[in-house]
């Protein structure tokens, strides 16, 4: 994570936005055969929390109850050109968001993982829009239950925040505005999407 202050934002509703627009991250954690890696949906509580599911298989899955763990969350990135500056005479740089959360996991109980479930579907299937959304209800129960029962619901109880949100704060107002329409034209418009709604901090 970048070590500039202005480029973290500790915002817990800001944070909270960004698990749940971004929707996916990876969780860590260390087992006896070394430290492990599961990607998983993500969904943020109203009062803070990280929530997610594994497969009973997975590596992570029997370890987690009552140990500490980091969550990762990416956002958008892209490579910044210097050329896009007022002054060609800089170096490269990488702007990027991302988000690191650390806490104690605990596992849920049935019924919190089935409102788990339902969450993560009725979320991304509105993104989807149309009329004739996914409902868990389409899943026969025979099979619904069997998928049910080979996953763990758990909920990370965050004590540690790491938000860096790199959108080119320490620059001119001059060299973030082409820099924006740089990456828009690039290929990247969610970075610069933020780029152009991000208020940068003052130095300080």
């Amino acid at each position: 994570m970048h070590p500039n202050p202005r480029f973290h934002i500790d915002d817990p509703e800001l944070c909270r936005l960004l698990i749940g627009t971004i929707g996916f991250g990876m969780v860590f954690a260390p087992t006896p055969g070394g430290l492990k890696v599961a990607h998983t949906p993500l969904v943020a509580t109203p009062e803070g929390q990280v929530r997610f599911h594994l497969a009973n298989n997975n590596a992570l899955a029997p370890h987690l109850d009552g140990a500490k763990a980091l969550v990762l969350v990416n956002g958008p990135d892209a490579y910044v050109s210097p050329r896009w500056y007022e002054d060609r005479g800089q170096v490269p740089t990488w702007n990027y968001v991302a988000l690191e959360v650390e806490g104690t996991v605990r596992r849920l109980p049935p019924e919190a993982l089935a409102d788990l479930l339902g969450e993560i579907g009725a979320r991304h299937e509105a993104r989807l829009g149309g009329d004739t959304p996914w409902l868990p209800k389409d899943v026969p129960p025979a099979r619904w239950n069997a998928l049910f029962n080979a996953i763990t619901g758990f909920e990370l109880e965050v004590f540690d925040r790491r938000p860096t949100f790199k959108l080119s704060q320490n620059r001119s107002a001059v060299d973030r505005a082409r820099v924006a329409d740089a990456l828009e034209e690039e290929g990247a418009p969610a970075l610069a999407q933020l780029m152009r709604g991000f208020d940068p901090q003052p130095e300080g």
